[in-house]
This record gives structure tokens, sequence and C-alpha cells, in this order.
């Protein structure tokens, strides 16, 4: 490296992490060191810059081609907000989570809020997401029947073959998956890499999906534990559930309802003795039609045991927790639906304390023994109440009463947009992370949106865009939500990733299902996951995208896992993958810089103290020849570096490669649709 006599601004770096704030999750009165890299002999002077004051920083070490600059501030109880103003001769240079910029809105402030921490185990940790439904049949005596009860025009349907296919209209259709399913295949899960297990719902619900919440208190006992099976299905075309007896006993009958909580605590217990950790699906925002609170359906009208529904009488201890309209009693049906839709209520939260109170007590209780989950993933969080204050007031009373329970408790809300005013250390801990991740890797990889619903050629391979997109929506995150987030290429919501390299416009009522398995591109997907593996976040796999499923998006994503017609390369390249992330600490924790990037390709490092990595994604049709400039993470002019995986268009290579740079320049040739993981080595020999 020669230095230069003009300010060299791709030196320039800070981020939230330890190695350049410590402690990096400081408390209300902590000292904390904060530090800023920039080229040795390279500046005249940097200062911190915060609302109330102007410091200028120390020049304190030369590490190799960087001078570290500190200083020290002590935070009080409320958000210290702070950027740098860096000085060299008459050139001036602002630095915030953009790096270099004049655009010095606060929104990109670095940020420390006292107090606020997530969960260690969570950050960088592999997460697997379980569709129960589809996952694994282990257990068919609890199996949903055929005619068992009536919901959204159609009777319940049992599907006998496991290989068909979603219909198109596929809420009541049940493949029989099952939590003694997952438990026989916990040996699968933990030698694939999996650290935590995320559950869609599973509390007692009439659909597959089961995001119509029928009783919070108790898991499904057709995905657990049926022992009283009595009464009649329905009759042939038969629509009336009041006369479901087969469907209201398994569903009803607290013998059933605690045996499957027994058998849900004893398969946590197992999971964790694994090391392995489980997170729930929390639908708070809306119920559904069945519930007891409302019994729209009747199911528990007159069973012992239960106090009679919203829907059934307007003396109901449950009147309140529903928005209604008018109408009469009994069986109103004038109550507010979510977007209009009767079989999903809205609960009411500004209209009773009562339901207010419940929730957060069901947000503590399975945090807790004898279940002990280790967190929630919340359904349409911000939809919740009638107003964002009460909104943000109810998620600050769920922290509280879920962290008081379990401190260590994931809170990770599912959101569209700007999540930063719930992320202020009072209410999320993170999100599930569509902005800062499956969007933006998306439409460079495949030119297509999430749902395969259109193709926009302005995005694709952009790499450029990309990392001004993905460095835009990540400055909304706190670094301690950044390393939580949950990082997905795929999950019920919206079409499998692999489907999406096919860079096809559909859906499966206008494509059909054959389609979104044509033409898809497995070079693609692998691409898409070692970014996944190697990009700040905890890396979440959806059920079977390991194994090589396709799907448009829902109901088509819900596909059953292809047990014995797996992709086992692909299976492989993820265990791979999966052993990568964990072993180089700097996938986990360390700092993120974009270092280079073109059309169709983009490079960018990880590192910390003690390890840099340097990840090269070539999606063009041909070879791929560039030199990067890798010595902006660190890596000194003639070091050695270790290629530890390099994807092709039709497999994968692990076996170990040496390069070298020259002058703190990578010079490389790649191979089409590859990606390549390089990891700095002090000499040769380094392991």
């Amino acid at each position: 490296m020669q230095f230069s006599d003009i300010l060299v601004k791709n030196a320039l770096f800070c981020d939230e992490t330890e190695d350049y704030r410590t402690p990096a999750e400081p408390e209300a009165g902590d000292s904390v060191v904060i530090r800023f890299r920039t080229l040795a002999n390279n500046v005249d002077n940097v200062y911190l810059i915060s609302r109330k004051s102007e410091i200028k920083m120390e020049k304190v070490r030369t590490e190799g081609l960087f001078d570290f600059y500190e200083t020290q501030i002590s935070v009080g109880s409320t958000s210290y907000l702070y950027y740098f103003e860096i000085e060299k001769g008459r050139d001036i240079c602002y630095y915030n989570k953009l790096g270099c910029t004049t655009n010095l809105r606060q929104k990109y402030a670095f940020r420390i809020t006292p107090g606020f921490h997530t969960p260690e185990w969570a950050k960088g940790a592999v997460f697997y997401q379980i569709y129960v439904d589809r996952f694994y049949n282990a257990e068919p005596s609890n199996d949903v029947l055929s005619g068992e009860y009536y919901y959204v025009g159609s009777q319940s349907e049992r599907v006998t073959d496991w290989d068909s296919l979603p219909a198109n209209l596929d809420i009541g259709r049940f493949y029989g998956g099952d939590l003694q399913g997952v438990r026989a295949k916990l040996d699968y899960l933990q030698e694939l890499g999996v650290e935590v297990i995320y559950f869609n719902p599973l509390f007692v619900s009439p659909s597959n999906h089961k995001y119509d919440i029928q009783d919070y208190d108790y898991i499904d006992p057709h995905f657990a534990v049926i022992k009283k099976d009595d009464g009649e299905l329905l009759k042939e075309d038969e629509k009336e559930n009041k006369k479901a007896s087969r469907y209201i006993c398994r569903v009803t009958s607290k013998e059933n309802l605690e045996a499957s909580n027994e058998y849900f605590a004893e398969l946590v217990k197992e999971i964790h003795a694994r090391g392995m950790k489980v997170i729930l699906d929390g639908v708070f925002n809306h119920c559904g039609s069945f519930n007891k609170w409302l019994d729209r359906e009747c199911i528990y009208e007159g069973q012992k045991g239960y106090e009679p529904g919203a829907y059934v009488s307007e003396s109901s201890p449950y009147h309140d927790f529903f928005g209604f309209t008018g109408g009469v009693w009994p069986y109103n049906k004038n109550y507010e639906g979510w977007w209009g839709h009767d079989t999903l209520p809205k609960l009411n939260y500004e209209g009773s304390k009562e339901l207010y109170d419940y929730i957060l007590r069901i947000g503590k209780k399975w945090v807790s023994a004898p279940y002990n989950v280790d967190g929630w993933r919340l359904d349409v969080a911000a939809d919740l109440g009638h107003s964002i204050g009460v909104n943000h007031q109810f998620w600050k009373d769920f922290r509280k009463s879920v962290k008081k329970a379990n401190p260590e408790a994931i809170i990770l809300a599912e959101h569209y947009g700007d999540p930063s005013s719930w992320m202020r250390g009072d209410q999320w801990d993170t999100v599930m992370n569509y902005d800062a991740f499956m969007e933006p890797i998306t439409w460079f990889l495949t030119g297509m949106e999430k749902h395969s619903d259109e193709f926009q050629a302005e995005w694709y391979g952009n790499g450029d865009k990309f990392f001004r997109t993905m460095e835009h929506n990540m400055s909304k995150f706190q670094r301690q939500s950044l390393d939580v987030a949950m990082n997905e290429l795929s999950n019920h919501d919206h079409s499998r990733f692999l489907t999406r390299t096919n860079s096809t416009v559909g859906r499966i009522a206008t494509k059909g299902a054959k389609a979104a398995n044509e033409n898809v591109e497995k070079c693609i997907l692998r691409e898409a996951v070692v970014m996944q593996m190697t990009w700040p976040g905890a890396p979440t796999v959806y059920y079977g995208d390991e194994a090589g499923m396709v799907g448009w998006t829902d109901p088509d994503n819900r596909r059953s896992y292809p047990w014995g017609k797996q992709d086992w390369e692909l299976i492989e390249f993820h265990k791979d993958m999966i052993r990568i992330h964990k072993k180089y600490e700097c996938f986990r924790s360390g700092s993120y810089k974009s270092i280079a990037s073109g059309s169709h390709w983009i490079c960018y490092g990880r590192f910390n103290k003690k390890l840099q990595a340097v990840i090269l994604i070539n999606n063009r049709r041909e070879m791929l020849t560039v030199d990067l400039p890798i010595w902006q993470i660190g890596i000194l002019e003639n070091a050695c570096l270790k290629r530890v995986i390099q994807t092709t268009q039709s497999t994968y290579n692990i076996g170990e490669v040496m390069e070298r740079a020259e002058d703190g320049i990578l010079h490389v040739t790649v191979g089409p649709q590859t990606a390549s993981v390089y990891i700095a080595a002090k000499n040769v020999e380094e392991n």
C-alpha cells in the first residue's frame, strides 16, 4: 500500500461491534470506549460528534495498514447518537452507518441504547423453520380426518398421499405432520447443524397453517396427543360444526389438551438436551372464528368447563375481546375481522384490559416452566391494536412480561418496512429480515420479487444497487438486533427461492405446480446459501430448502418434505456451509464491509481482530477476472488466503486452495455462477 496525499475514504471504518465499541451493549452509566479506523498516517484529526458534544479522538495505535483512534464517553439512561468527522488538510469527510457520507440525518447515526441486550445464543445462530403439518407424519392416530369439521367452504380432508401437491385452496387439507414427526427427525436436524427450531403455530386451530388460533392455552392435539376420541364425523355435505362431535371431543377435551401440552414440554426438554433452542409463533393481532372466546362455530357452547363465547352470548365474559358493530344476540356476526375476514376476528386490546392481560400471560406462560421455550416470533406484529400508541405500549409490556419470566428469550417480529421504532430496546429484539436480506438478495440474484409476482430488470445483477439497498436497510438496525435478525431465503408466505431462480412470474393458479420446478438453477441457490451463511444475522432455513424443494407462493410453498427423494448433494452442501458459518466466528459476530461490485457480481468482507473473510459472488454466465482490494478489511499486502469453499454451475468444492494477495489486492479468476469464500491465513501452513 502506498500512502496517499489525499484522504483514502475506503480505509475509514467503524461499526457497533465489540472491536469498535466496548462494551458493545452497555448499561446506563457505563463508560464506553469508541474506536475509529483510518489508513495509517492518512488523516489529521478524527472527531466524534454527538448532539451535545464534539470530541477530538486520540490516535492510540497503528496495526498493519491502519491507525486506530479512540475516545471514551459515559452513557446515561437515554439513547446516545453519534457520527464522525474526519479531517485531512482542507478535506473533510463525515462517517455514519452509511459510511462516508454527506447525509447526516439522525436515522443514519450510530446509536447506543443503554441496557438493550439481545440473547447471545441467538447471535448468528442457525434457525430451521418447520411447518409441522408438512414435515413428517410419525403418529397417524392424531391425523385430522376427512369430514371431521367444516371450514372455509369445505370439510376437512385427510391427505393420504404424502407426496401429493397442495391444492389451490389448501387451508383444510392435512398431511398429518406432527410433533412426533419432529422428534423422529431430531437426529437429522442436529446433523444438518440446526441450533434453533422455529415452529409455525402449534396451538389449537382449524387450519393447517394455524394462524387462526382457537385456544392459546393448548398445543393442538392433532399435532400431539389424542387420548379421548369419541364422537362422529360430519355427514357428506354437512356444514354445521355443532354436529362435528368427533372434532369437538378432540379439541375441547381437557384430557387431550393437557396430554398435548405435556408432550410438548417433553419435546422441548429433549431439544434442549441436544443443545438446540425452540421458538414459537405468536398470533396476537387476531384469532380465529373457532376461538373459544368468540365461538362462531358453537363448538364450545354447552361444553363443560367453558364460558359462552362472545358470538353466542352478549353477556359472554369475552364480549369486549372483540369489536362488535351492532347486531343482535345470540349468534351476532357483526364483529371486526382482520382485513375484513370473518374467520380472523381482530382482537380488541383497546376495549378489554382482560384480553390485554390474558395475552401477556400467554407470552409469559410458554417461556416459563414446564415448557421453557426460548422466545416468540410475532405474526403481523405492527398490526396489533387500533393505534400506534396502543401497539407500542402493548409490545413494551409484552417484553417486560416475557423477559421477566425468561431473560434470554428472544422476541422476533414479522415486519415489512422500517422496524426501528420497535427496536429501541423496549419492545422487539429483532425482525424477520425481509428488507435487509431476503428481498435485496432475491432481486440481485434472480430479478424476482419474493412472491414471484414480478421481475425487475433494473434490480437484476445490479451490484452497486444491491449494496446501497442493503446498507440503507441495515442502518435501521442496531447491531444487537442485526446479529439476531432472521435471514431467510424462503418461508411459508413467499415462493421457494429455488423456484425464483427460474425468473418466471407466476403462482400455482396461473402457472400450475409443475412450472415451479421448470428451468430452476441450483447454482443460484448455492450462491444465495453462501450469502445467507456469511451475512450478518441468523441464517434461517425453511424446511426442505436444503433438500431442493420448490413451490410458488402460498399455498404451494407448503409442500410436504420429500423424505426418500431428497437432493442429498444439496443437503451436504448446506451441512458444509453451516459448518463454515459456525467455524469462523467472524460470520457470527464480525464486522461487515462491501469491497467491490459490478454487473452480476459482488464482493464483501466479514472480519474481526483475529480473522478476515472475503466472499465473492459471481452470478454472471461467464468467467470473471477481478482485482479485489481486500486491504480494506485488514488483509496485509502479501497475505495468504485459504479458499474454504467454492460453488460451481454443477456442484461445489470444499478442497482448500491457497491464494496470495499482492499489495493488498487479491487477483482471482472464477467460473460462471460461482460463490467463493476465502479466509485470511498468516502463512501457507496455517490451518
